[in-house]
């Protein structure tokens, strides 16, 4: 569903003049959904079976981008401090997981706060020796940027600091928390490589250090290009679009259609390869869904290659990738979009295989 509201909204973004009145409103839609998605996630994140996209990244610049939605999370009685670090050095991270990470830590300051307080961010690069690893067994020698996030909240007990990352353990009243926040925001530092500490005192606030790894590489240039914000349209191409939820069939064709496409729509895969059969040779790519009835996206592009050896394809699930992995989807060798997905992520993926 946050799928179709994204496609939706983004369709209707495309139509509409940028003075528009309504544009905002469509803008703060797109928002919400994309934060829900990212929200509906820390499941996934904590068994490490999350579908991610690492990226090479500046936090400064991550964790400012970041500082709105934190700000409506905490309410205005908590001040927010950001205190970027210069010459930060890069990690290698998922952006939606450092959302995650930082959502999750600023909503626990926001609980453990009575009235007024305030949260602080803080990034530094922290090189770790052996002397310092010998004292906490999860770290390794070597270059890391620090993350911390205190707050000047009620502080955490010893006996409460031993299991605060464990699933479903949590202090909270019944109906005011799960006892996921951390456990989702440790199974995500864990599955990044790095390693978190946490220090507090009852009635001293607490602070939490995330140490992730320095990014290395002697290619990284020194500058990256802005991604443009055009989205890349089709040319006239025949895609094959396959999905067995018919309100996802239904705006995915439309934003196909917008985007230039010529789209063949089938919502089982017994009715797509009919499609294949009948227009065969002229369909450049397949996209379609991967666990549906009848048989999985895998097994329908193998068949649609007996039609058309020549054919690209691009697998969408909302599934883990543990899910998907069990199906035979290997994901080094196909393109692969995440659902909910955002238009310009999906357009570019096909125009990168059909170019």
């Amino acid at each position: 569903m946050l799928a179709v509201i994204l496609i939706q909204t983004e369709l209707a973004l495309m139509q509409l003049d940028p003075s528009h009145p309504l544009r905002n409103r469509f803008l703060e839609i797109r928002s919400a959904a994309e934060r829900s998605a990212h929200l509906t996630q820390q499941l996934l994140a904590f068994a490490r079976k999350q579908v991610i996209n690492p990226q090479i990244i500046d936090l400064n610049d991550a964790v400012t981008n970041t500082l709105q939605m934190l700000r409506r999370l905490i309410g205005e009685d908590i001040t927010l401090a950001w205190s970027p670090a210069p010459h930060l050095w890069p990690v290698k991270l998922d952006p939606g997981q450092l959302d995650q990470v930082l959502a999750n830590l600023c909503v626990n300051a926001r609980d453990a706060i009575a009235g007024v307080g305030s949260v602080l961010i803080e990034a530094r690069n922290v090189t770790l020796d052996a002397d310092y690893c010998t004292r906490h067994n999860e770290a390794a020698p070597g270059d890391y940027v620090l993350l911390s996030v205190s707050d000047t909240g009620c502080g955490i007990d010893q006996a409460t600091l031993k299991r605060i990352f464990e699933p479903f353990f949590t202090t909270k009243e019944v109906g005011r928390g799960t006892g996921l926040g951390l456990a989702t925001v440790y199974g995500i530092i864990r599955q990044n490589n790095g390693f978190i500490n946490v220090y507090s005192e009852p009635g001293m606030g607490a602070t939490f250090n995330i140490y992730l790894p320095r990014y290395h590489a002697e290619d990284l240039p020194a500058t990256r290009s802005p991604e443009p914000d055009a989205i890349p349209a089709g040319h006239g191409e025949t895609v094959l679009l396959v999905e067995d939820e018919p309100t996802m069939l239904e705006v995915t064709q439309m934003m196909l259609e917008q985007l230039g496409y010529r789209v063949l729509a089938a919502g089982a895969p017994s009715a797509a390869l009919q499609l294949a059969a009948a227009h065969g040779a002229h369909i450049q790519l397949l996209l379609t869904d991967i666990i549906m009835p009848e048989m999985n996206g895998y097994e329908l592009a193998e068949q649609l290659k007996r039609f058309n050896p020549e054919v690209r394809v691009v697998f969408m699930s909302g599934y883990s990738a543990a899910a998907i992995s069990y199906r035979g989807i290997q994901h080094s060798e196909a393109a692969y979009v995440q659902k909910p997905f955002a238009i310009k992520e999906l357009a570019a993926k096909i125009r990168a295989l059909l170019t």
